[in-house]
């Protein structure tokens, strides 16, 4: 298990290592620079910032630069805001991301899965097809329609919640309302469906036939197997609220890392977007990674058959 642990952080590694190489050169590739709304500049001053940051030197020499300031936790800095370390504008904006996209997956996956396993007991009944219906419809509309309808709905013609910017707690639910609904119809979907297929297993129909209540067979029989696939699928849905909040941000005006990311394409800011870049992806490599070892908590044979190989 140690060693198939270390593997996997060496694959880490150099997924990454691959993620930066190819983000820097099609950074390169994109049109324009990040100096291309500037205007009032000279010729002369915008060769002197290139100078500075390195732009005019050959494209090899600035791949090992960036990759030297790499490894040394450095992503350079912004073109588009004085000289700011991208660090430290992404320790600025990760915390409204991260607030709504906690909030959105623990509210989705509790909703999700208590509906999932509502569906999957009363198979057949109309309870099941409301909420199939619901999970179908919560997967096929996107999360910016949400956003719109919430904004109209409880922010325009209720006036229950503003409809948009940043600062209270309340300015955070309708963003929230958003985001949760992909992942209460994805989990509810999928629990309804492993649930289902429990509880017509024979393990199951013995512990029925014993006598065992249903409670007691739900719970501790169909519901802890039912939740690997749903352990599976929370990781990479858990950095897809937070990248998939691109568009939800911008609506709700809220100043995190999606609202950065599409600013920074807008003026070109290259190290920026890289910045971003490599930190969903790292966030996606370290959940899939912890998704791994959760496995192995939640079903020994999973641990066991990890440990012999």
């Amino acid at each position: 298990m140690v060693r198939y642990t270390i593997q996997r952080i060496v694959y880490m590694i150099i997924t990454l290592l691959i993620i930066a190489t190819a983000t820097f050169f099609l950074m390169k590739l994109l049109p324009g620079s990040p100096l291309q709304n500037t205007e009032r500049l000279t010729p002369e001053q915008q060769q002197i910032i290139l100078d500075k940051y390195g732009l005019n030197d050959p494209l090899p020499e600035q791949y090992v630069n960036y990759m030297v300031g790499l490894a040394k936790g450095d992503l350079g800095l912004s073109f588009q805001y004085d000289n700011r370390p991208v660090t430290q504008i992404l320790g600025d904006r990760i915390g409204p991301s991260a607030l709504l996209g906690f909030q959105a997956m623990v509210l989705g996956t509790f909703l999700g899965l208590l509906i999932g396993i509502i569906a999957a007991i009363k198979h057949n009944t109309w309870l099941d097809y409301g909420s199939t219906f619901l999970a179908v419809l919560g997967i096929s509309i996107p999360s910016f329609v949400f956003a719109g309808l919430l904004q109209y709905y409880v922010g325009v013609k209720l006036e229950l919640l503003p409809v948009a910017l940043w600062g209270e707690y309340k300015h955070t639910i309708l963003p929230t309302l958003a985001l949760t609904v992909f992942v209460v119809a994805t989990i509810a979907r999928f629990m309804r469906t492993e649930m289902l297929e429990i509880l017509n297993s024979d393990y199951i129909l013995l512990a029925k036939a014993k006598g065992i209540s249903q409670t007691s067979t739900v719970v501790k029989h169909a519901v802890r197997n039912a939740l690997i696939p749903i352990v599976t699928i929370l990781g990479p849905m858990t950095v897809g609220v937070m990248t998939g909040s691109l568009v939800v941000e911008r609506i709700f005006a809220v100043p995190g890392l999606g609202e950065q990311f599409v600013l920074s394409i807008n003026t070109n800011d290259y190290t920026v977007i890289m910045g971003i870049t490599l930190f969903f992806s790292a966030l996606f490599i370290g959940v899939i990674f912890l998704v791994d070892i959760l496995y192995g908590i939640i079903d020994p044979r999973i641990r066991l058959a990890g440990g012999k190989k």
